[in-house]
């Protein structure tokens, strides 16, 4: 299938910390492609140089077929990080529209598609400030939808989510890559790992193994994924700094 991102061997430093240790992994087109592992073990570092946000020192990575940093690349992208990046004083509307248009797009019927996507159209004229951390959330991931790119990255996405606004998000990934678009989403909760079409094992900057949720609890003779990270980081010593 075609890759929609590869990694190959990737190194990452910040001063004396090797955060990413010749790290290779391959993201097939129209996939959800689960980043697992413990905080710390570089899910974060990985996916701002896949957006060119860091400059790797060594290994490449290729996205939507071109080599990064490509600037033209970003306009097919979506990037949802950790913290919430959003203006409080302005309203849902105005948030959506602002990062719209960043990307070119100043459609207003593409701006209430993404509100009404993540369920939001009866909130579209209230101020950011007045709304719970779940629907600041839903804010945030309405304006990567937005701009409609073939590639999302969501660090952490569901982190303080609500089980039911979770399986909500999971709903909207899973509509996402029925249209082609793939999905990129870091996590360290386990039971997302099912949720998946392929996974990632991540610890200590390093890919333990990759594959469907099936074939690694397979591998690892476990029934349950938890496990199976513990089974293969076991064989996996973590590295000297």
């Amino acid at each position: 299938m075609i890759a929609a991102v590869q990694v190959e061997n990737l190194h990452k430093h910040f001063g004396g910390l090797h955060v990413l240790r010749g790290l290779s992994l391959t993201v097939r087109a129209g996939e959800i492609y689960g980043l697992l592992g413990p905080n710390g073990a570089g899910k974060s570092t990985l996916i701002r140089s896949m957006m060119g946000l860091i400059q790797p020192g060594a290994g490449q990575i290729t996205v939507l077929g071109q080599r990064m940093p490509q600037k033209r690349v970003l306009a097919q992208v979506g990037y949802m990080t950790q913290a919430t990046a959003l203006y409080p004083d302005l309203t849902v509307y105005q948030n959506v529209a602002f990062f719209a248009g960043l990307m070119g797009y100043n459609d207003r019927s593409a701006i209430l598609e993404a509100l009404a996507l993540v369920d939001l159209a009866d909130r579209a004229y209230s101020r950011v400030a007045t709304l719970s951390g779940g629907m600041k959330q839903r804010v945030s991931l309405a304006s990567v939808l937005v701009h409609r790119p073939r590639l999302i990255l969501l660090d952490e996405p569901t982190v303080g989510v609500d089980p039911q606004l979770r399986v909500q998000f999971w709903e909207h990934f899973r509509r996402l890559t029925e249209g082609g678009v793939t999905l990129i989403v870091s996590s360290h909760v386990m039971d997302e790992a099912e949720r998946c079409t392929r996974l990632g094992f991540i610890r200590a900057g390093q890919v333990l193994i990759e594959g469907t949720a099936a074939d690694i609890r397979a591998q690892a003779g476990t029934a349950n994924l938890e496990e199976a990270f513990l089974h293969f980081a076991a064989q996996h010593a973590l590295p000297s700094q």
